[in-house]
């Protein structure tokens, strides 16, 4: 059997043949001779969905990045150069998976490259030896010197161009700012050496990073445009999570981009390169100034050190015309250069450049230089953000997103600006050329669909029996129900939308998404005090657990248990149809302890309450077996959960803060179990309550049976 050489969940990824992408996740292998990938991690003999054999004449081409939905991903297309039909396209959600994967598959190939050099060097060996060695034209030790070099060299060259990740180069117009006093200029125009050639000078330090001007004059350009002003700071993160977050249009960049309000994509070039729309946030008079947008093309770039280049220049597209109230603003030239530096005490260092030469363009504008000033250097600015948001944040994992702009064309850009107008049509026809041939999707995806979707089905059947036509009139508690907003001692349904779960492709991306309708249904609470600890209170006489069982649903109790000179339950009874086999929350009712007590979570929320127990409180998901006793009983239709906030001294304080303020809170809680692997997402909410506003003196004493605990 095949040795594994890596192995893991990939992103497969392709065009179908009307030209849409989709993306499938896949468990793929890597052994010494095949790459292969299966709908599920490969157990035994499974049969997999396609296999890629591997030898010295397979190639890994970087794809860049490609959009779905919304999501960026980074492609590999690893195929046979004898038959490039035949191949696999897969990604990953994060550049440095990626990265991995391609040096895994490579060092493969490598590997079969040096098998087959060693047996041909062993036949050429036989065949000299054969020929004689007493020759008149033996080799001298330099010949072979030079065939040592050449063979020492084509084996680096090929290690450095792998390295490389620069897909088709940038656009001819853009200017590489990146490449000063580089020997490759002598083949770029010669604008971009002038550009290139420029000298700097540090005119200010500012929030921990240096501000340089560039010296040179450029006359071609207008009055209106700045000189180019560069900040330079080190960032205490990967390149990679900080090209990751530099490449993101989404909300993320409202975290550390002072200057951004909105960008979406206008179209998508190639995997380096695309076109996007950016509204500037610039806060100049805002009662006077217009607002600047842009339209400009970016490309991106890894360098064989490691390092990451993104340029920015404007551009005109028929989709992205000047809209009304901004200003069409035009960057000369642009952009990030993120090269690695040497770790410092343990952690990780980066340098991070930031240049933009911008003219903002309108009327005036280049007779008030301090209007140019402030704009540039909140751009600028934006490296210290990336510094501050790297170190005050523990989960740096972003998942590179950026919206899709729909056409706002008014056909009259290339009519104004004649020849100007750059046409990308013919750059973007290798994209539908990268349909891959071999989909599985065209041919078997349709019943690995059925499958996944019977799956699912099987494991979700609860949800998705609608429990609205139930009867709630024959569910009785003694804390009432009432939907409208600012009333008192009461509780509700929230939105499923406020609260935001594991994904389909947590494990992978760490994607969350809002909730949606919980699978089970809230029928009633109970709100009670004694003296002593409420324990096991489905037992009560009349409760809901037994108005459901009668009609033969099933009924999860929980019973949060709030300690204090007089003991309080706050119990809340979801109900839904019998549990189905094999399902989680099946697995859940029917496990032990240990399992209900790592998957049994809370989603706490305040949406009405002071600020200091909003913060106290927060949002951030709990596993409550981890953090408090739970005390799990099994009934014959129902499942009780007893939670003791008391047994915590974090929770017990937190409880103390929010009692003496409870009659002024609005909570909401949402009960879940948690999903850890693919098959389980995505996470379902069990239910969710919100309590308004509660009176302590509206508890009551119940009237509980003796206790005869079946569990």
């Amino acid at each position: 059997m095949s040795k594994v050489v890596y192995e893991g969940w990939m992103v497969r990824f392709g065009r179908r043949k009307i030209g849409r992408s989709f993306i499938h996740m896949r468990y793929f292998v890597l052994e010494t001779r095949v790459l292969a990938y299966y709908k599920r991690k490969s157990l035994g003999n499974m049969v997999p969905i396609k296999t890629l054999f591997i030898d010295g004449n397979c190639r890994v081409e970087d794809r860049g990045l490609k959009i779905h939905h919304g999501h960026m991903v980074y492609v590999l297309c690893v195929y046979n150069k004898k038959d490039k039909y035949h191949r696999i396209m897969m990604a990953a959600f994060n550049i440095q998976e990626a990265l991995i994967w391609k040096e895994k598959i490579e060092s493969v190939i490598d590997q079969q490259q040096d098998l087959n050099t060693a047996n041909g060097n062993m036949l050429h060996a036989s065949f000299l030896a054969k020929a004689g060695t007493n020759a008149d034209g033996n080799a001298s030790s330099s010949d072979r010197e030079s065939l040592a070099s050449a063979e020492d060299e084509e084996v680096t060259n090929r290690t450095m161009i792998r390295r490389t990740t620069i897909g088709n180069g940038p656009p001819e117009s853009m200017l590489d700012w990146t490449r000063q006093g580089d020997s490759v200029l002598s083949n770029q125009s010669t604008s971009d050496e002038v550009f290139s050639r420029k000298h700097w000078r540090l005119v200010r330090c500012q929030n921990g990073l240096r501000i340089f001007e560039e010296l040179s004059e450029a006359d071609y350009l207008p009055r209106s445009c700045s000189r180019a002003m560069k900040a330079v700071g080190v960032v205490e993160a990967t390149c990679e999570a900080i090209f990751e977050l530099v490449m993101c249009m989404d909300g993320t960049r409202f975290e550390w981009d002072s200057s951004f309000q909105y960008g979406s994509l206008v179209q998508e070039v190639d995997g380096h390169t695309a076109i996007l729309y950016h509204r500037l946030q610039l806060g100049w008079f805002s009662m006077l100034v217009w607002p600047r947008d842009l339209c400009y093309v970016r490309y991106w770039r890894r360098n064989d050190d490691g390092s990451y280049v993104v340029l920015f220049r404007s551009r005109e597209h028929p989709n992205c015309s000047a809209q009304p109230g901004f200003v069409r603003a035009h960057i000369e030239s642009g952009g990030f250069n993120i090269s690695p530096l040497k770790s410092r005490n343990g952690r990780t260092r980066t340098k991070v450049e930031h240049l933009m030469q911008i003219d903002l363009k309108g009327w005036g504008v280049g007779y008030f230089p301090s209007f140019q000033q402030h704009c540039l250097i909140q751009m600028l600015n934006s490296v210290a953000g990336l510094r501050e948001w790297f170190s005050q944040t523990d989960e740096t994992h972003t998942v590179p997103r950026i919206p899709v702009m729909m056409s706002i064309s008014s056909g009259s850009v290339s009519s104004k600006k004649g020849g100007k107008s750059h046409d990308y049509s013919n750059q973007s026809i290798p994209l539908d050329e990268e349909s891959d041939e071999d989909e599985d999707c065209q041919i078997h995806e349709p019943e690995e669909m059925m499958d996944s979707v019977k799956a699912e089905n099987a494991m979700k059947q609860p949800d998705e029996d609608p429990l609205d036509q139930l009867d709630l009139s024959s569910f009785s508690g003694n804390l009432r129900r009432d939907d409208r907003d600012n009333i008192r001692d009461c509780w509700r349904m929230p939105d499923g939308n406020n609260f935001k779960v594991r994904g389909k492709t947590f494990c992978y991306d760490k994607t969350k998404i809002p909730a949606g309708k919980p699978f089970m249904k809230l029928v009633a609470v109970d709100w009670f005090k004694d003296v002593k600890r409420m324990d096991h209170v489905a037992r009560r006489q009349g409760c809901a657990v037994q108005v459901a069982s009668e009609k033969g649903l099933f009924t999860l109790v929980v019973n949060v248990q709030v300690p204090g000179s007089s003991h309080y339950s706050m119990v809340f009874y979801f109900v839904s149809k019998p549990l189905v086999s094999g399902s989680l929350l099946q697995h859940f009712v029917d496990g032990d302890d240990e399992f209900r007590n790592s998957r049994f979570k809370l989603i706490p929320s305040v949406p009405k309450g002071s600020w200091i127990v909003r913060q106290s409180v927060g949002s951030t998901p709990c596993l409550l077996g981890k953090a408090v006793d739970c005390t799990y009983i099994r009934g014959p239709k129902y499942l009780e959960i007893d939670i003791d906030i008391g047994s915590s001294t974090v929770a017990n304080g937190v409880l103390g803060l929010v009692f003496g303020v409870i009659t002024t809170l609005v909570v909401d809680m949402a009960f879940l179990i948690q999903a850890n692997t693919y098959e389980e997402l995505p996470e379902r909410l069990i239910g969710a309550v919100r309590v308004s506003r509660l009176e302590l003196s509206s508890a009551i004493v119940p009237q509980l049976e003796p206790n005869t605990s079946t569990e």
